[in-house]
């Protein structure tokens, strides 16, 4: 692992809690979202939240046996998890309906084996590394000049024409590129420390490139409003099914 992931595996063995909270904010919604995928209805928003925290806390009684070594994604290894989680709920809900259970399979059993419709899809990746563009696109917002981050997000994310921008801002053209530039230039190096962090093997560092990430500005502004939209409505999702279950 590169010394960003090895550093942020450390601080969730030391239970930093800090730690924690950054992959409930992180990833969290995306866990949810496959959670309701996997239960088809069968499972509340309620339950769903319940045993989101389930997964980072049996995440945190897991991490010590994490061996890098085993070339696992850091997709995988989350979605084997939340699978081991639900699974553990699911089976608990036949075990009533039948007045009887069978014993439950520990975590070092189970987490890593097969259940029928867990495993990692196109959608599912997908979301995890929209949750690390957003992310970075987060924090570029907290790093930057309010005004800054404005004209990115009026300009990049709200697809408004530069002279519209430099209109309603009440600021010049020149202006307007330059914090263009700016805000551009601190997320490219926000998302190579999130991907970095939160990436356990290379193809997972390559899904930057690929996404169209790496390319000139142009591209890289499109990549990140298709991005950003995308993981905006999913959030929109999980925040909807919070208020209404």
């Amino acid at each position: 692992m590169n010394p960003l992931t090895t550093s942020f595996v450390r601080r969730l063995r030391d239970r930093d809690e800090a730690a924690w909270f950054e992959l409930w904010e992180v990833f969290g919604p995306v866990i949810r979202h496959q959670l309701h995928r996997w239960g088809r209805g069968a499972v509340g928003a309620e339950t769903v939240r319940d045993l989101t925290q389930e997964t980072l806390a049996a995440l945190s009684g897991a991490i010590d046996r994490y061996d890098p070594a085993r070339g696992a994604r850091f997709s995988t290894w989350l979605l084997s998890i939340a699978k081991h989680v639900l699974g553990d709920e699911l089976d608990r809900r036949n075990a009533q309906k039948r007045g009887s259970g069978r014993r439950p399979v520990t975590l070092d059993e189970g987490y890593m084996g097969e259940w029928s419709g867990a495993q990692a899809d196109e959608v599912y990746e997908r979301n995890i590394f929209q949750a690390k563009v957003y992310a970075a696109i987060r924090a570029a917002e907290v790093d930057c000049d309010f005004l800054q981050f404005q004209v990115y997000r009026m300009r990049v994310l709200d697809g408004i024409q530069g002279k519209d921008v430099s209109a309603q801002l009440g600021i010049s053209a020149p202006t307007v590129t330059r914090h263009l530039q700016r805000v551009r230039s601190l997320l490219r190096q926000e998302l190579a420390t999130i991907v970095a962090t939160y990436s356990f093997t290379e193809e997972e560092r390559r899904e930057v490139e690929e996404a169209g990430l790496q390319g000139d500005d142009g591209l890289f502004d499109e990549a990140i409003a298709d991005i950003w939209h995308r993981q905006v409505e999913l959030v929109r999702e999980d925040e909807l099914r919070a208020t209404h279950g």
